[in-house]
């Protein structure tokens, strides 16, 4: 069973004896309901305290709302569950992961250009403390994968980079940040993305690292953290081979699983080499990479039975309760397994404050929200001052004024709603306007009514006579469901492409995928600023404009390795 005296947990002798008999007295149905961690239920369309009463769950995750609402929606929740609830949303980039009017501070990978931890550190306070005001008490971050591939299209600027040092020291500031609000840290997404060029949620994605090289990169992250003491880990939908041939010598490839439903890789790995004793969470289990391994009532039990605490989201909520209890009913979950995760979902709620052994809440939000907007925002601009990063200027473009370049063409690429749960940047019009404002006179280009004449017979002089600068803003953004983040040009002649670039001046500038140089490795001038908020795009223009320095630093490999790409 767990050995609640220890690490995460540190829990008294008071307290474990009243988590043991908390799981003596609690009903199966109780049971089954603590291992199920929900999607966040709208007040508008579900009764919740009906919903709590009778699925009883053990966690609930919010996607981004209005403040009041999702305060109202929470406290209704708690005060309907007889055991207080986790209740965790994605804050990797700000409250903006939970609340709609919440900061969005920056993409992790903002916070490792400026190459300074305490970056991490306000990300986590920011975000948790926005949270915090409205019930929150868990985040689905830090995300400690390493960008190893800059094919992935999911990891990039959602990673604090490459160097595991860099993630390392920032993954620990983000979780002291989020500590410093009251809001408990779940690391993901073992066994580790950033590998792989596939996404998770389309299919099991594969971390191909050899058994010694994911050792000395994931491994020791991992190894780190734990060390430190987190609470929780949130294992991916991704396979590893290499572990799970190593710690079962002959396994066949069709036995090969993805983490989420691996004994091998939970039990095995994270359990008894790695040694963590904490809150394993599935990460959510409607993604494809999740259910295409086996039917889903074998492989919600089979999660459990691997060493899986908690099983995130549902397809038919009724339907896969059922699985749990047939399951248990038949004999293929044991009540001891199902126990020692109950064990650490209690144990997890008493050790980080959630509850104490009389079963209250003790983290409730205050009575009025108060966001400290202002404060916030002016600590995301801080990071944006020291995080946007020159990648090369060959030409010597820069700076630009409208004294120079007072004509400019303005070519944005990306901006799109399209894709899973993006953080919801658009660029374009804040662009066009301070670059207005600046005093330059700025044509948009028109993807929606293309001029046929520019694209089929117009040359060089034709388009110097229209703009003397092209100015190309890529708000390519990374989101779930979706195959790639490369530039992807008008499919008609790549129309919007910069053929012109060795005659008229051309800049580059990436709010998102800081990869983009490999599919436009001829630019001269290329920058990369990571997050497209408000506090990015104002210090990307006073770069530009030569009214203050580039400071920030390569957290990846933006050159993608390919020597083109640095001419």
């Amino acid at each position: 069973m767990v050995d609640l005296t220890k690490k995460p947990y540190n829990l008294s002798i008071k307290q474990i004896t009243y988590i043991k008999n908390k799981v003596q007295q609690m009903s199966t149905a109780e049971k089954v309901g603590q291992l199920f961690f929900v999607i966040g239920q709208d007040e508008d369309s579900v009764d919740i305290p009906e919903f709590i009463h009778k699925y009883q769950p053990g966690g609930m995750m919010y996607r981004p709302d209005a403040a009041k609402k999702i305060k109202r929606e929470i406290t209704t929740a708690q005060e309907a569950s007889t055991v207080p609830m986790f209740f965790a949303a994605n804050l990797e980039s700000g409250g903006n992961g939970l609340i709609q009017e919440g900061t969005w501070f920056g993409m992790p990978l903002q916070m490792a250009a400026t190459d300074d931890p305490n970056s991490a550190y306000q990300l986590g306070n920011v975000a948790g403390s926005e949270a915090f005001q409205v019930g929150g008490n868990m985040s689905f971050a830090p995300i400690v994968d390493i960008d190893n591939n800059f094919r992935n299209p999911i990891m990039n600027t959602r990673t604090f980079g490459s160097d595991k040092a860099r993630v390392i020291k920032m993954s620990d500031a983000q979780i002291k940040g989020l500590k410093d609000s009251q809001i408990i840290p779940v690391i993901k997404h073992f066994p580790g993305d950033g590998v792989d060029e596939r996404d998770q949620h389309l299919l099991s994605s594969v971390n191909s690292l050899s058994a010694d090289d994911w050792m000395t990169s994931y491994g020791e992250i991992y190894h780190h953290l734990i060390s430190a003491g987190v609470p929780s880990v949130m294992v991916g939908h991704i396979m590893q081979p290499a572990w799970e041939r190593k710690l079962q010598p002959g396994i066949e490839d069709k036995e090969l699983l993805p983490a989420s439903s691996s004994k091998l890789l939970i039990n095995g790995l994270l359990r008894n080499v790695l040694k963590f004793n904490g809150l394993v969470i599935t990460d959510a289990t409607p993604m494809l990479g999740y259910n295409v391994t086996m039917a889903r009532k074998d492989l919600l039990p089979a999660t459990i039975n691997a060493g899986i605490d908690m099983i995130l989201f549902n397809k038919n909520i009724d339907e896969d309760y059922a699985y749990i209890h047939e399951a248990i009913n038949n004999g293929t979950l044991s009540m001891t397994r199902i126990d020692e995760a109950v064990t650490r979902i209690l144990g997890t709620k008493l050790a980080q404050g959630i509850m104490d052994t009389a079963e209250n809440l003790r983290l409730t939000p205050p009575i009025h929200i108060e966001l400290n907007s202002e404060n916030h925002q002016a600590l995301a601009a801080e990071v944006a001052k020291k995080s946007v990063t020159l990648v090369k200027d060959r030409d010597q473009l820069l700076p630009i004024t409208p004294q120079k370049y007072p004509r400019i063409r303005l070519v944005v690429l990306g901006d799109s709603d399209d894709g899973g749960f993006k953080e919801g940047g658009h660029v374009t019009d804040t662009f066009k306007t301070q670059l207005e404002k600046l005093g330059f006179k700025v044509q948009l280009f028109d993807h929606e009514h293309l001029n046929f004449h520019e694209v089929f017979e117009e040359g060089v002089a034709d388009l110097q006579q229209k703009f003397d600068l092209a100015l190309y803003v890529a708000n390519v953004e990374t989101a779930s469901n979706q195959t790639t983040t490369r530039l992807d040009w008008i499919h008609l002649m790549a129309a919007d492409a910069p053929w012109f670039m060795k005659s008229i001046p051309t800049v580059f500038v990436s709010t998102a995928n800081p990869y983009h140089l490999f599919d436009i490795p001829n630019v001269s001038t290329f920058i990369n600023a990571y997050t497209g908020n408000h506090a990015s795009i104002d210090a990307v223009l006073r770069k530009l404009t030569g009214q203050e320095n580039f400071s920030g630093i390569n957290p990846v490999d933006p050159f993608c390795g390919d020597p083109l790409t640095h001419l």
